[in-house]
């Protein structure tokens, strides 16, 4: 036997996010390896985004609709409207995944020995949990900080669903064993790949700050706004440029307006290419509330941008070294983080010294080391049953 079957499953693989663009890369790298790999998509997303055909693994997707089958239920009597709404809802629910959960156990039972599923985030392994495993090892993932994850409902499911886990994988080694001090004995980590080496690098003379990423509450934009709205006016030929689209568009568009600076900011959509974005820039900002390993980031690195970011999750820090390929700022701290960009502006020395350093950091996490702990983890999981 030359590989494994390996099979990736996340929420959707059609989303412009960085999850699935995680997965289309990790996807392809380890079928390069030789293994059988399987990509698969609870649903389709809400905001398709065109992924290429030509890949070297397989594609598919348990719902192609999120509808309610028929359920065979009708209330009694004494049952109020809200109270047939919920036990519909939850009888839909439930037969639904238990349709979802049979269409992945035939993918599954396909498996050669020493096959590994992979659940990519929380909601996956919900279908994952029902789905017949027999035979296969299964890893949870978490593409989020720690902290990003106890301030929300996913921290208490993912203790509960990745409990059983084979492997429950964080990004970092500090989120690892924060989820390890909760009782997870199965956390480890798993950094994710640099998704291009080499990169072509920037020459850092273009008078752009790029920003790159989904225009969503975390991912806050509308900080980054209120930082360029004291840095613009005193470098009126620079520019920011917003790559992303997102259900705070139409707000962020508005913000810019009412701050007076809507003609220096540009919203360019989703970067088709976004090394070539990120290429024509001098400075990338990173305004996140919260991340994991930001690819965006590691991409712009790659390219030898200087970044400047909210100090925000371990995985920021795991990139960036303060003062030596970057600037971090305390999260939230929208003076500290214009003053951070306006130093990169007025400093074309510090931001060639600063990309020359992250161009030259991001490469630990070029993709061949990374893969070799991916292999080493299925081996250890299986106990050798076969050598790739």
């Amino acid at each position: 036997m030359t590989g494994r079957d390996v099979f990736l499953v996340c929420n959707n693989v059609d989303e412009p996010g960085g999850v699935q663009r995680w997965a289309h890369h990790l996807a392809g790298l380890l079928a390069g390896r030789g293994h059988r790999v399987t990509l698969v998509g609870v649903t389709r997303a809400g905001e398709p985004h065109g992924r290429p055909r030509d890949v070297p693994y397989a594609v598919t997707v348990l719902h192609e609709r999120w509808r309610p089958p028929a359920l065979g239920w009708r209330p009694g009597p004494g049952w109020s409207r809200l109270d047939v709404r919920a036990r519909l809802r939850d009888r839909w629910r439930t037969a639904a995944m238990r349709q979802g959960a049979g269409r992945l156990s035939e993918l599954l039972r396909a498996a050669r020995p020493g096959g590994v599923v992979i659940a990519a985030q929380v909601w996956a392994m919900e279908w994952v949990r029902l789905a017949d495993t027999t035979g296969l090892k299964v890893i949870g993932m978490s593409h989020e900080s720690y902290q990003a994850s106890r301030r929300s409902s996913r921290h208490r499911r993912v203790r509960e669903f990745y409990a059983d886990a084979d492997r429950m994988l964080a990004l970092t080694a500090e989120d690892a064993d924060a989820w390890a001090r909760t009782g997870m004995t199965n956390a480890d980590h798993m950094p994710n790949p640099l998704p291009l080496s080499p990169a072509p690098r920037a020459d850092l003379d273009a008078r752009v700050v790029a920003c790159l990423g989904r225009l969503s509450h975390e991912k806050g934009v509308d900080m980054a706004l209120e930082a360029w709205a004291e840095v613009s006016a005193a470098h009126p030929g620079w520019r920011l440029h917003v790559h992303g689209s997102g259900p705070q568009e139409d707000a962020l568009r508005e913000q810019a307006r009412s701050f007076g600076i809507a003609g220096t900011v540009e919203f360019r959509g989703p970067a088709a290419d976004a090394v070539a974005a990120l290429s024509r820039a001098s400075v990338f900002l990173l305004p996140s509330r919260q991340e994991g390993l930001p690819m965006s980031l590691m991409e712009a690195m790659a390219c030898g941008l200087p970044s400047v970011a909210f100090d925000c999750a371990p995985g920021v820090r795991e990139l960036v070294t303060d003062e030596v390929d970057g600037l971090l700022v305390p999260p939230g701290h929208t003076p500290a983080l214009a003053a951070a960009l306006e130093r990169l502006i007025r400093d074309g020395d510090l931001r060639r010294e600063f990309g020359a350093g992250a161009a030259a950091a991001v490469l630990r996490f070029r993709p061949e080391p990374v893969l070799e702990r991916w292999e080493r983890l299925f081996a250890l999981l299986h106990r050798d049953q076969f050598v790739t």
